[in-house]
């Protein structure tokens, strides 16, 4: 039996992304107890197997092992901090909050124990172009070109570009090691609140990121330029990467290699990265200090848009 078996999961929220949460923490023998106020997150809760719902987080029972967050953005600092004084490990959805100086102090209180939900970081398909990276099969990395774009938003209490440009933050992340300094942005919207942003990020390797939820089409992008050749993912080839090479020359060639990855789904993969951790193993990636390097970016490209910084600022 897996040492995961029997855990006991405290889960505030279960809502949209929550049920879902929910469904794959009760898929690998854990006991949840959920905080569920509204009724459709109460149905959602007892649809997918919650073992105990209650209204207020202070109804939870004060023994469980370990806690997930997936409440608004807005509502994150107040629920961790009061999910921190348990002292028990904490992992909460992206981002870590919608103000860098909310997410610093949660830093102090949770450092070590509380982790951020970065799922593409799981994702089979970016651990496949990060072994790429890291092997040097295709030669250096030059550059990471990313696009995620949708029609609208399900969020309320924050704009698109809070929801949507950590995802493909934590992918730079995860394959540089860090996320450099916006350079230029541009937005859409309307006063703060952006719809669109595109963001151009220095560093030895050039990132180029472009977020919108005004496309009527729906798209997530990812390629990695290599001195060697390109890789690219997209949702148009699920479960594949398209590799296409150049030669010494520079020239390309014309017979692209479509890879295989893994099809494991990331959000399980995150879970169970989080409930080893309870039980004894290494932490899960995206650290509260990793999580407030995300935030930072999103401000600084969001002030660079807006015309309220010079890039010297950033």
């Amino acid at each position: 039996m897996s040492l995961r078996a029997g855990l006991r999961i405290g889960l505030v929220g279960c809502g949209r992304w929550g049920k879902n949460i929910l469904r794959d923490l009760v898929s690998l023998d854990c006991e949840v107890h959920v905080v569920a106020q509204d009724l459709e997150s109460k149905s959602n809760a007892q649809e997918n197997g919650a073992h105990e719902i209650v209204e207020r987080l202070s109804m939870l029972e004060p023994d469980l092992d370990g806690y997930v967050v997936a409440v608004p953005t807005t509502c994150h600092r107040e629920v961790v901090e009061q999910l921190i004084l348990r002292s028990k490990p904490v992992y909460v959805e992206k981002p870590l909050t919608s103000d860098a100086a909310d997410a610093a102090k949660l830093v102090e209180l949770g450092r070590g124990r509380l982790f951020i939900m970065d799922k593409w970081r799981y994702h089979p398909g970016v651990n496949a172009i990060r072994d790429i990276v890291c092997s040097e099969h295709l030669g250096r990395l030059r550059a990471l070109n990313l696009r995620r774009c949708q029609w609208g938003s399900a969020h309320a209490d924050v704009d698109p570009i809070w929801i949507l440009l950590p995802h493909d933050l934590s992918i730079v992340l995860h394959l540089l090691g860090d996320i450099p300094e916006p350079l230029f942005a541009t937005c859409l919207g309307q006063g703060d609140w952006l719809s669109a942003l595109t963001v151009y990020l220095g560093g030895e390797v050039p990132v180029s990121i472009e977020i919108s939820s005004l496309s009527g089409q729906k798209e997530r992008f990812l390629e990695a330029v290599f001195d060697g050749g390109t890789v690219t993912m997209t949702d148009a080839q699920p479960g594949h990467l398209l590799i296409r090479y150049t030669t010494q020359r520079g020239q390309t060639s014309e017979e692209p290699e479509l890879r295989d990855v893994d099809g494991s789904l990331p959000l399980l993969l995150e879970l169970e990265a989080f409930l080893d951790f309870l039980c004894g193993g290494e932490p899960p990636m995206s650290s509260v200090e990793e999580g407030l390097l995300v935030v930072k970016r999103i401000e600084q490209s969001r002030k660079l848009a807006l015309g309220q910084v010079g890039v010297g600022e950033a």
